[in-house]
């Protein structure tokens, strides 16, 4: 059995120059030719999630993170370009952490692998 291991996020609304509080995130896996839920969450006052796998185990495979975009840059009365931001990555050692931060405007974002 895979030790357990969080994956965890942290949106930074760069046009604000602070965290992006209310940001609702779901995580999945490919399964077979689709992809399947396997955790949820809202970033918190300091535009984090802590544990999107809800203390269950990750385990080797292909992932993606969607994040609600249009829904929280609309809650600011602003227009985004993008609805949604989805960003995959592939974990190979399920006993690492994942740490998957995104910085994100109304018309721009980025992501990389975090610590």
């Amino acid at each position: 059995m895979a030790r357990m291991v969080g994956i965890t996020t942290h949106v930074l609304d760069t046009s604000e120059g602070r965290p992006a509080p209310g940001v609702a995130v779901s995580l999945e896996i490919m399964d077979g030719e689709g992809w399947r839920a396997v955790g949820r969450g809202v970033t918190d006052a300091d535009g984090r999630v802590s544990d999107l796998l809800a203390d269950r185990g990750a385990e080797a495979g292909t992932y993606r993170i969607v994040f609600d975009s249009g829904a929280y840059f609309a809650s600011r009365g602003t227009q985004g370009f993008y609805p949604r931001v989805t960003v995959e990555f592939r974990i190979e050692e399920p006993g690492e952490h994942h740490h998957v931060p995104l910085l994100l405007s109304p018309f721009g974002y980025s992501t990389y692998r975090g610590s």
